[in-house]
């Protein structure tokens, strides 16, 4: 096969069939000289070699954010709140529940179940919070806790037999006890409840980028050894990237780079777990610190400050992210991550359009019908889509709609009549929905203080 615009080094048909990998400098290269329309096709054959021509998938899940208040000063969120503050907010567990009953209501198998890095909140709360939710609905998969709340854990949690750090972390712990203290806490979470961990709070791996967008966050080495240990005792995880900020086309690669290295390492230590899926979405800036940057101009001639690290406005310059820059790197990552099963299609950041177009580039999935988020849309973004809309999408681009689970297996292949964008007379009752997020008339459910014995009030 001829690819005339193609790089003349890069075996493309081999890197479809996943015979060669592509490396960091042959990615960049694909990035940068790659059309976009030729990039789009590979990363489609590629899925297309994983996945067949006929079915492309989403979930029904909800997004719970339990608590708003968070230790860290990501400078890209527009979500968190610090203790004290008036509208920091602790769901209660009637509250909690009444969002999961929604869910299963309308057909959900899964929630995600993150909140902000809370100092204050015991590993008892977390672990009754798992056990009340499996035992009201034993059939809901709680996919829950990213990296970062995890390595919070580790920091605060009192355990029999392991230091605490807190209150002014003035002295670490030793790998191995680290390490250790992980284990326990995931083996606890585990047994309480916790079926699986999202992958939360990756953002960019590289240390010079993640120092200045994400304050008092867990380390690209810690979001790895978290994921590592979950897997190790037979979780199931997602990775993500956050890009369109301060970051380098390169940044993006190597974040890449590295996830696939930690899954050949899962898949050479045959642990029971792995990472089975990658999701990235571009930054979104209203109403947050990083946001208030000074943007690059792509007509001024000038080069991008971020992809120089010597240049003085490295890290105080911002490249936004665009349909195209979105596509190109969803592509890319689809050619790259070619251990990894599934790339999902970020439409709740760039819109249905655009996101139903992410399953010509690469994309087997288009992840959640979003019957509530909070984290992206504190920063503007509040695309929402119910189920028949997103059937729809799915089957407007030539595919086979299929409701799965959180390992990617279908449970609903829609072929027939009683498809849920079937059942649709008129479309214009479905062109959005409303987006239900924390705050907006449910205080009832908040309490205003981490108190363990009022969480069934």
């Amino acid at each position: 096969m001829s690819h005339s615009s193609l790089p003349h080094d890069i075996d493309i048909d081999a890197v479809i069939t996943g015979d060669i990998r592509l490396d960091a400098a042959s990615s960049l290269r694909l990035y940068h000289e790659a059309p976009l329309h030729e990039l789009g096709k590979w990363a489609a054959q590629r899925c297309q070699f994983i996945h067949g021509e006929q079915y492309r998938t989403y979930v029904i899940d909800r997004n719970i954010n339990y608590t708003n208040v968070c230790s860290a000063h990501c400078t890209f969120c527009a979500f968190k709140r610090d203790l004290g503050d008036t509208d920091a907010y602790l769901l209660n567990t009637k509250a909690l529940h009444e969002k999961v009953r929604q869910l299963v209501n309308i057909g959900g198998t899964q929630i995600l179940l993150q909140g902000g890095m809370h100092p204050e909140l015991p590993i008892e709360f977390y672990e009754q919070m798992l056990r009340d939710l499996k035992c009201e609905f034993p059939s809901i998969h709680i996919h829950g806790f990213s990296p970062p709340e995890i390595v919070e854990f580790v920091a605060v949690f009192k355990l029999e037999g392991f230091p605490c750090t807190l209150p002014n972390r003035s002295h670490e712990l030793s790998n191995d006890v680290w390490q250790a203290k992980l284990e326990a806490i995931l083996t606890r979470l585990c047994d309480a409840g916790l079926d699986s961990i999202p992958g939360g709070g990756g953002e960019i791996f590289a240390d010079r980028v993640r120092r200045r967008i994400g304050i008092g966050k867990a380390t690209a080495d810690q979001w790895l050894k978290v994921m590592s240990c979950a897997h190790q005792i037979g979780m199931f995880t997602s990775a993500t990237m956050m890009f369109g900020h301060i970051e380098s086309v390169a940044d993006r690669i190597d974040h890449m780079l590295r996830v696939r290295a930690a899954q050949d390492r899962v898949i050479e230590a045959q642990y029971p777990g792995r990472y089975l899926s990658f999701i990235s979405w571009p930054f979104q800036p209203d109403h947050t610190p990083l946001g208030k940057l000074d943007s690059w101009d792509p007509e001024s001639g000038e080069p991008f400050a971020g992809d120089d690290p010597q240049h003085p406005l490295a890290g105080k310059q911002l490249r936004l992210a665009g349909a195209t820059d979105y596509l190109r790197t969803q592509a890319l990552s689809r050619l790259v991550l070619d251990n990894i099963q599934s790339i999902t299609s970020s439409w709740v950041t760039v819109g249905p359009k655009i996101g139903q177009l992410g399953l010509f580039y690469g994309a087997n999935d288009m992840g959640s019908v979003m019957m509530e988020e909070n984290v992206v849309s504190a920063a503007g973004t509040t695309h929402c889509l119910n189920e028949p809309v997103l059937c729809h999408l799915i089957r407007e681009a030539g595919f086979v709609p299929a409701q799965r689970d959180n390992k990617y297996r279908r449970l609903h292949v829609h072929e027939g009549q009683q498809s849920p964008d079937h059942q649709v007379k008129d479309w214009s009752r479905h062109r959005r929905t409303n987006l239900h997020r924390q705050g907006s008339g449910d205080e009832g459910g908040q309490v205003p203080l981490p108190v363990v014995g009022d969480r069934a009030s």
